[in-house]
Parts: structure tokens; C-alpha cells; sequence
């Protein structure tokens, strides 16, 4: 989707914003191979650390982790030949920001891919009063602070006047199985709350917070925006 190809971006320097765990940075680190040099940010010192042992344990020595702002990065202007954020952006409390950062660190001809949740663009429709009330309980559980729509991304990005076309595409269809597919798991393999009691009541709660993220995604309310650019290279 987002043109990304080990062939052309074998010793690419790629940035990996909100990285979580960094299993997105090791996917990248090991499709591109040794030479492509990966970089995953997130606020959290503890994913950083657990990150790192993950990509030593794979021999992934391309993969290196910081904690860093997504907002308020530290790095120069055009740093990175590859800008990805994977389910980043939800979590965001400055959507402007977290887009204005991301354009402004990718180099001259560089790559940007974008996946997140979005809401629909309520612009045409409003939302009523039962798409508010789901909307603020998916806030509320897992303390997003909002969301926004694919149209809105897109107009964020656009103007930041430094990239080329974006393309778009709402994903929900080859993803949306995943939610309910995330409970079976825990039903399946319960090992996690079995062995510690203290957090069924957790896992309880998470389980019910998938579907109704399922549900939504399924009559629309939810979308999982995708976005690809290129910015352009200097005259």
C-alpha cells in the first residue's frame, strides 16, 4: 500500500512513530534487511526496554529504540527516508502535531505510511445520539482522547504543504476480524488470568471494549484509515 519495498529500501534510515513494543520496528527491521537502520519512538521507558530484548533475541541489531515525543521529536529536519506509524495516532492528543512532526523529520522524496483508527467524517451526517454515546465510551475505557475521521487526516497532512498526493483507503474489511479475534484468544489460552486472579476483572473489561470496538467498526462508525505519501523532492 504504502510503496515500501526491501528491492529500493534495502538501506533505508526509517523512523517507526509510536512504536509500542516495537513489533512493527522488527517487522520492518527484518523485511528490509541489515542494512536498513530503524528507529522506534514512544514515550514508555519499559517498551523501550522490552523492545530492545525482543530485537536482540531476533538478531534484528538494525532495530533500536527512544524514548521521544512524537509531538516534540528531537530529531532534525528531513532525518528519515521512511516515516511509519502504525495505530499511533489514536492515542495522540495533538493531531496536528503528531502530522506536522512526522512530515517535517521524513526527507526529500521519503515515504510516509499511516494506519489508524478513525472515526466517520460526521461532517455529512451527523452523528446521533447513540454514535456519541459509543464514541465516548471507546474514549473513555482505553483514555483515548479522540478521534477523527480519514478526511480529516488527509486535510491535515495536505496542509503541512510539504507531500506530494496522499492516498487513502479505509481497511476496516480485511481487519475488522481481528477484534474479536483478539477475544478468542484470551478465551482460548485464559492463562493469563488464571494464573493472576487480581486481573479478571481486567481482562473482563477489555473483552467487552473489543466488541464493542468490533460493532462499531461493523455499522461504520469506526474506520482504519491507511495513508501513503511521498514528499516531494527538492527542485
Amino acid at each position: 500500500f504504502g510503496g515500501v519495498d526491501a528491492s529500493v529500501d534495502a538501506g533505508a534510515k526509517v523512523l517507526d512513530v509510536g512504536c509500542g513494543f516495537g513489533g512493527t520496528s522488527r517487522y520492518l527491521a527484518d523485511k528490509l534487511g541489515p542494512k536498513a537502520d530503524v528507529t522506534g519512538i514512544t514515550l514508555s521507558p519499559n517498551q523501550v526496554k522490552r523492545g530492545t530484548e525482543l530485537a536482540e533475541e531476533r538478531g534484528l541489531f538494525n532495530a533500536k529504540f527512544k524514548v521521544m515525543n512524537a509531538l516534540e521529536m528531537d530529531f532534525p529536519d528531513n532525518s528519515f527516508d521512511i516515516v511509519w506509524a502504525c495505530e499511533s495516532g489514536e492515542h495522540m492528543p495533538d493531531k496536528e502535531a503528531y502530522i506536522n512532526e512526522m512530515m517535517r523529520v521524513l526527507k526529500p522524496g521519503g515515504k510516509f505510511v499511516m494506519a489508524t483508527w478513525c472515526q466517520r467524517d460526521d461532517r455529512e451526517v451527523p452523528f446521533d445520539k447513540k454514535d456519541k454515546r459509543d464514541l465516548r465510551f471507546l474514549y473513555e475505557e482505553w483514555t483515548h482522547p479522540y478521534f477523527i475521521s480519514i478526511e480529516a487526516y488527509k486535510e491535515l497532512i495536505d496542509a503541512t504543504k510539504l507531500m506530494g498526493q496522499v492516498k487513502t483507503a479505509d481497511w476496516v474489511t480485511p481487519t475488522i476480524a481481528s477484534w474479536r479475534h483478539s477475544v478468542w484468544v484470551g478465551i482460548y489460552d485464559p492463562r493469563g488470568w488464571i494464573f493472576k486472579p487480581t486481573k479478571y476483572l481486567k481482562c473482563a473489561r477489555d473483552g467487552y471494549c473489543l466488541e464493542r470496538m468490533h460493532r462499531a467498526f461493523k455499522r461504520g462508525l469506526m474506520q482504519y484509515g491507511m495513508f501513503a505519501a511521498t514528499k516531494p523532492k527538492d527542485e
